[in-house]
């Protein structure tokens, strides 16, 4: 069974409210924009903030978009947590509001474990939720969780749990480990999602599924019609585009200049609003970032 391929999914950034508790009207508002733009909604991944939230929170902000009539069949929420009875809950609860499937971190404060302690966690996660509707897509982000998984962890989940663990997020930017990943597990139909869109068209020739992206958030468009048209002649060209226009976003902190040009092009100020620790860009920044993205003609258009 191969891949199923084009998929997009934008790690939705949080809008917060003067208090610093969510904005629901403004996150569900963005949610639809997203969707509008043939982009699919991974809620609670880390440039969403998530592990600012807590499991209350997102739990309540998934209860809003299925209440606004999001297609549950396009959210993949976050729901690894530390904590193991937060990530069973969060996991429970989304898996019963019919998602596609649930994007799961390791649980990452403790640093060195070993892969048997990492299978015992995803192993209780599965058995505790005790729903065969129950799709894990695994969550490898070293840089920043400093917590791999591996190869083997993998392929042992696999060989336990084969109707569970779905596929995998690889936000590790090494691109031979995606595609050691797509070429050991993903011609059994094992998703394989690279990490940033700067690897969507390798990702897709290789037989991967599409990409999990922070700047899906505020270049949704562009992203998606190379997910849709990665075979067509301008691929390559539609490639080094989608790069030079995140690589104006990572030249600041992401999160921040997400917020800032969601801001800037909705007319709404209060997008660029952050919960501590982060903070928002400061004014040199913003114009800096708002010059580049004018000089590249960026827009977001249709955005409110």
């Amino acid at each position: 069974m191969g891949q199923d391929r084009g998929h997009v999914l934008s790690p939705v950034i949080t809008p917060f409210g003067a208090d610093l508790s969510p904005d629901t009207k403004r996150f569900v508002a963005h949610c639809r924009w997203l969707l509008d733009q043939d982009v699919g909604l991974a809620v609670f991944g880390t440039n969403s903030e998530a592990n600012s939230l807590v499991a209350g929170e997102k739990i309540r902000l998934l209860d809003a978009l299925i209440d606004a009539g999001v297609p549950a069949a396009r959210l993949m929420p976050g729901t690894g947590s530390c904590a193991l009875p937060d990530t069973v809950a969060q996991t429970r609860h989304a898996t019963a509001m019919g998602v596609k499937g649930v994007l799961m971190l390791p649980p990452f404060f403790y640093k060195g474990v070993s892969d048997e302690g990492l299978f015992r966690y995803y192993s209780e996660v599965i058995e505790r939720v005790g729903d065969e509707r129950l799709r894990i897509y695994l969550y490898h982000i070293p840089p920043v969780s400093q917590v791999p998984l591996s190869l083997a962890l993998i392929e042992r989940l696999l060989r336990a749990y084969p109707n569970n663990i779905a596929g995998l997020k690889d936000s590790s930017g090494d691109w031979t480990n995606t595609q050691a990943v797509i070429e050991q597990f993903g011609q059994d139909g094992f998703e394989v999602y690279a990490g940033s869109e700067a690897f969507l068209l390798q990702t897709l020739r290789a037989g991967g599924a599409g990409c999990i992206s922070a700047t899906a958030n505020v270049n949704p468009g562009p992203i998606a019609r190379l997910a849709k048209d990665w075979q067509a002649s301008d691929a390559d060209e539609q490639q080094a585009a989608l790069v030079r226009t995140r690589k104006i976003f990572e030249r600041f902190p992401v999160i921040s200049a997400l917020k800032a040009a969601t801001a800037r092009f909705s007319g709404d100020e209060q997008w660029a609003q952050l919960r501590p620790p982060l903070v928002e860009l400061n004014e040199q920044q913003r114009g800096e970032l708002f010059a580049l993205l004018d000089d590249a003609g960026f827009d977001m258009p249709g955005l409110k």
